[in-house]
């Protein structure tokens, strides 16, 4: 099975951006999330409001570094791509990278738990999740450059 990154487009807003005309870095990080669950929904077919809803799971972000390489400006169209770096019983190591025309804009390195909303604690991911993150693996550090 060969790998893909899960991808989607962004077009940076006026409400992303801060007075100076650029993306505020805050901003930066919704979009990540989006990006997330929009990669639960359309790449993992677990869309949030199952994931959450229907089976009380939760997925907090335990670790998060990101890179702001280049600024984004209002109207830019950003490339997001995300691919898993480790998959674990129940957590998943992360790359993302946005990139604008003009190259990178941020890289990113998440690490996710799946956790009960019950209760809090950590959780099995569900087997329809772990059978679909093959596709989405990323081999080695090369193919995230």
């Amino acid at each position: 099975m060969s790998t893909q990154a899960f991808t989607r487009e962004q077009r940076v807003r006026f409400g992303h951006c801060d007075p100076a005309g650029i993306v505020f870095f805050p901003q930066y990080l919704v979009m990540l999330n989006e990006l997330v669950e929009d990669w639960f929904a359309h790449g993992l077919n677990l869309p949030f409001t199952q994931f959450m809803g229907e089976r009380r799971l939760g997925l907090p972000t335990v670790r998060l570094e990101v890179d702001f390489t280049a600024i984004s400006r209002m109207g830019d169209l950003l490339v997001q791509r995300l691919q898993v770096l480790k998959a674990g019983s129940r957590s998943l190591t992360l790359n993302i990278e946005f990139s604008g025309a003009d190259g990178l804009r941020l890289r990113a390195r998440q690490i996710l738990v799946c956790t009960s909303m019950d209760d809090h604690r950590p959780r099995a991911w569900p087997a329809e999740l772990v059978a679909a993150l093959p596709r989405f693996m990323a081999v080695n550090d090369k193919e995230l450059a």
